[in-house]
């Protein structure tokens, strides 16, 4: 790749990913644009199911040769990814771009040591000896601060804890010290103290390496803080993107209000019920004609079921937003008040709280 290459380490430009099945064309990943600048952290939030994981593997080139239809740009560091044949992704993949996968159970080879497992794409990239790449090993491990590093080098996947193969599944995507590391879901299935830990972790990681990284999940109580930049994916489509602290105070978009609201809130009394967003996520093989959340949107009007709204700028530089009666507006103020005047109030929804924000 390119080291003296200018501008944004990543550029993704109107990506469509679709596959073809029986039922027809799934629209997976509809439109996509964003940019990503060496040392800065983008966060990819959304329900599961709204297109965040086939993204992040549609930028690294690993979706399947067969029944996918895939449009649009990805360049890393000016380098377009689907021009590179097989061979040339294979040495792609470590130097330059890697990715942390949801469930380290999996991803990791149950039957191989996990010494073995560091060392393949070290002495593979690196052109390191056996000894010089087992001493990189128990470095990476070092730094991911797994205990008695020396030991679990002899171990394999089954008997480590879920955080400890979690911080293995890091060390092996650090390894070849990429320039772009995609986190998917990095804490799925792990208790709250070790998601703290290996989101700091990869923090620091990110921070001390100055990689770009993207941050897949779907709870915005993961990025706030850590991330410098996020947006909001809606069946297959980007809602909202803006930098993170004028997502969280300036919201415009009524699904990432949604999301925000779903979250348990520790001042909260016990046993408060949470606010579930109804309904489901359209079919991506024939999605609505207007906006894709109409159907569970406290603000829809007949625009929003007619005619799909464009990412539109807000006042903030760096945010856009897809909603014609936008959050915090007085024409969303109004869409809402006249929908809870009109019709049935989801179970559970404390309609003052919707109103006034």
């Amino acid at each position: 790749m390119d080291d003296a290459h200018e501008g944004p380490v990543l550029e993704v430009t109107d990506l469509e990913t679709n596959f073809k099945t029986p039922a027809g064309l799934v629209r997976a990943v509809d439109g996509v644009s964003l940019s990503l600048e060496r040392g800065k952290t983008i966060g990819i939030v959304g329900e599961s199911g709204s297109g965040k994981s086939v993204l992040s593997r549609s930028i690294m080139g690993l979706l399947p040769s067969g029944n996918v239809v895939r449009k649009g740009s990805v360049r890393y560091q000016g380098q377009e990814i689907g021009e590179l044949t097989p061979n040339q992704l294979r040495d792609f993949w470590g130097p330059e771009m890697a990715m942390i996968f949801q469930d380290p159970m999996t991803s990791l080879n149950p039957v191989m040591k996990i010494g073995n497992q560091i060392t393949e794409s070290i002495r593979y990239h690196l052109d390191q000896s056996k000894s010089e790449s087992r001493e990189t090993a128990l470095a990476l491990l070092q730094s991911v601060r797994i205990p008695e590093p020396t030991k679990r080098l002899n171990e394999y996947p089954h008997q480590l804890s879920g955080g400890m193969r979690q911080r293995v599944c890091i060390a092996v995507a650090l390894a070849c010290g990429p320039r772009l590391l995609i986190a998917d879901e990095p804490t799925t299935a792990l208790d709250v103290t070790v998601q703290s830990q290996i989101l700091d972790l990869l923090q620091g990681q990110q921070e001390a390496r100055f990689m770009a990284m993207i941050l897949v999940t779907h709870d915005l109580g993961v990025v706030a803080g850590r991330t410098d930049e996020i947006a909001v994916m809606y069946a297959g489509q980007i809602v909202e993107r803006a930098p993170t602290k004028v997502l969280f105070s300036k919201m415009k978009m009524p699904y990432t209000e949604a999301l925000l609201k779903s979250i348990p809130k520790i001042e909260n009394p016990s046993h408060t019920r949470l606010l579930a967003i109804s309904g489901r996520p359209p079919s991506l093989v024939s999605p609505p004609s207007g906006c894709r959340f109409e159907p569970r949107c406290l603000y829809a009007q007949d625009r929003c079921r007619e005619e799909m709204p464009p990412l539109m700028l807000a006042e903030t530089p760096g945010h856009e937003y897809r909603c014609w009666f936008p959050v915090g507006t007085p024409e969303g103020k109004a869409a809402l008040e006249k929908n809870l005047r009109e019709k049935e109030t989801p179970v559970g929804v404390d309609t003052s709280a919707l109103v006034n924000g």
